[in-house]
Formats: structure tokens, C-alpha cells, sequence
């Protein structure tokens, strides 16, 4: 199951408390404080996971919690630290706190990792509280309470390529042509319930990322459809190819829908190389003359692989700068 979004609840360690003790020796009757102070409690981790890419397992979960730091003994013996949790999740997981909608971290590098919930501090014991006028203190530091913390974990899908379209614009048939990755496919809207991921091979040794997403219609910025909630996995995405019938009696209008769409929800689209993929040409006699913005133009059927060789090639010279 692809889980994208979900909430988290983490508790990191108490402090240990610092001890109170007296130092107890053959030929010393009155000795000196020797409590020791209490460990340090666990720290919440987040660390990416390179080999995930779901949040199925924290959702299920639902929450995690470090271990206390052991408390101080006597003859000046530090408690033991509390063992930190770590929780593996996938590159591109967003971590906000789910009271201020701040971001706490955005993890973004293979092997990324950040503390999101710091262990107490442990108490100190009697034996740092001794002084000229007060020799035998018989009081310690309790240690601090672990931080504890709600959190919203969104997902933001890493892809070189990510396709946009309306509802059943032929983009999972097109995926499933290009890559290994085996999405429903079937002719009415919304097949498409989950993001779906393949890599597209050329040449010998090369490579890229390519992201289907629902379908988008008017509104989705709003909520609509399947609404914003799959808009965020387009936001990393380098290069956007838009797909657009060709069957499609207004393309311009439909790209400027799709492009409006996005824009409304972050204005960072309008930075991203584009370009526009005539779909489904089988279905046509003639392929129609489409210009848009002076933006590439390729015509393709998934179907019977017209045109596939021109996508992957066009595709491919905008991820190298060269559109």
C-alpha cells in the first residue's frame, strides 16, 4: 500500500535522577556526598531509508518512544544514557510539527538524518552540591523530561520526469511502456488512485525517474478530484510533460487548465522545464498541428509505440539543459 501522509506521536527519554548517597568506608565515619548523576534520556531519530518508499509502516505504528536514562548511583556512578529510537523513512519525507505546521526537517540526501525529539538532560547528584557551610547536602537534580511532540510526515516524491494530464489522458499506459512499473490502466477517469514510479532506460548506461500522478482537473489546486494531495509529488520533479489528447478539440485550453492548476498550487511550476505529449494518436487520422507557447511538441501512441523514441529523446535533452 503507498501511504504518503500520515501522523505520528514521539516521546524521547526522561533524565535519570540524580542520587543521593554518602561515601560508606572502613575508618571514615562521616564521608563525603558520592552521588552520582543520572544518564542522559534517549533521543527520536529520523533517518532516511533509501530501500522505502512508503510511510505504510509509521502509520500503523503510530508512535515511538526512547528510553529513560538510568538513574545516578552511588560512589559517583553516572546512570547509564537512554538508548535512542530511530525511525527509517523515505528520501523526500517532509517532517512538520502538527501544531504550528512549522517544518522541522525536510529529508533530502540518502542517509539523511535528524534528531526530532531530544532526550532530558539527567539530574545531577548530591555530590556537586557540597560546599564549606553545607557538607553533606542530602538533595539531588531530578532529570529533565524528554521532549514530546505530535508530527505530520508527508511524502514528496524524487522524479526526473513527471507526467500531467486530465483524468485518462493515457498516462499510466505510457508509464507501463516505458518501465517496468505496472499501474491499473483502464478507459475511465481515475484509474489512477496512487502516485506510480518507473525508470526509464536509454542509451547503454542512463537513466531517469519517471512520476505518474492521478489525473488533474479543474480545481484540484482546491481540493477537487483527488485534489493537492497529489500535487506535492510533481513539486520535485525537474521536467513536466504535459499530456494532452489528441483527439482533444481545444489542447490549448487544456494545457492552460493543467498549467493554471499547478501554478495555484505552488509557484515554483513556473520555474520547471515543460513540454507538451500528443497522446493516444492512434485514434486520429491525421496528427493536429499543436502549438503552445513555443513548447516542444511530441506525438505519441503508447499503444502501438509510435513517437516513444521522440518522448524519451526530448525528455532527456531538457533534463541536460538543452531545451
Amino acid at each position: 500500500m503507498f501511504v504518503d501522509f500520515t501522523t505520528l506521536k514521539v516521546k524521547a527519554g526522561d533524565g535519570g535522577r540524580g542520587c543521593v548517597a554518602f561515601r560508606r568506608e572502613k575508618f571514615v565515619s562521616k564521608g563525603g556526598p558520592s552521588g552520582g548523576d543520572g544518564g542522559k534520556g534517549g533521543d527520536v531519530i529520523v533517518r532516511v531509508d533509501y530501500n522505502l518508499n512508503t510511510l505504510q509502516d509509521i502509520k500503523y505504528r503510530k508512535s515511538y518512544k526512547a528510553e529513560s536514562g538510568e538513574n545516578g548511583k552511588g560512589g559517583l556512578k553516572h546512570g547509564s544514557d537512554g538508548a535512542s529510537v530511530i525511525i527509517p523513512v523515505p528520501l523526500g519525507t517532509v517532517i512538520k510539527d502538527a501544531k504550528t505546521k512549522k517544518i522541522i526537517v525536510d529529508l533530502v540526501a540518502e542517509n539523511q538524518e535528524a534528531v526530532i525529539a531530544r532526550g532530558g538532560k539527567g539530574g545531577r547528584g548530591n555530590a556537586h552540591f557540597a560546599t564549606s557551610t553545607k557538607q553533606a547536602p542530602r538533595f539531588a537534580e531530578p532529570g529533565l523530561p524528554g521532549e514530546e511532540k505530535e508530527l505530520i510526515l508527508e511524502l514528496k516524491l524524487f522524479s526526473d520526469v513527471g507526467l500531467v494530464g486530465l483524468p485518462n489522458a493515457g498516462k499510466s499506459t505510457l508509464i507501463s511502456k516505458l518501465t517496468a512499473a505496472r499501474p491499473k490502466i483502464a478507459a475511465y477517469p481515475f484509474t489512477t488512485l496512487t502516485p506510480n514510479l518507473g525508470i526509464v532506460k536509454y542509451g547503454e548506461y542512463r537513466s531517469f525517474l519517471m512520476a505518474d500522478i492521478p489525473g488533474l482537473i479543474e480545481g484540484a489546486h482546491t481540493g477537487k478530484g483527488l485534489g493537492i494531495r497529489f500535487l506535492r509529488h510533481l513539486e520535485r520533479t525537474k521536467v513536466l510533460a504535459f499530456l494532452i489528447e489528441a483527439t482533444d478539440p481545444e489542447p490549448q485550453k487544456t494545457y492552460h487548465t493543467l498549467n493554471n492548476e499547478l501554478n495555484q498550487y505552488v509557484a515554483d511550476f513556473r520555474r520547471k522545464s515543460r513540454f507538451i505529449v500528443l497522446s493516444k494518436c492512434d485514434l486520429v487520422s491525421e496528427i493536429p498541428s499543436v502549438a503552445i507557447d513555443d513548447l516542444p511538441v511530441v506525438a505519441i501512441s503508447a499503444v502501438n509505440g509510435n513517437g516513444l523514441e521522440d518522448f524519451i529523446l526530448t525528455a532527456v535533452r531538457l533534463l541536460d539543459g538543452n531545451g
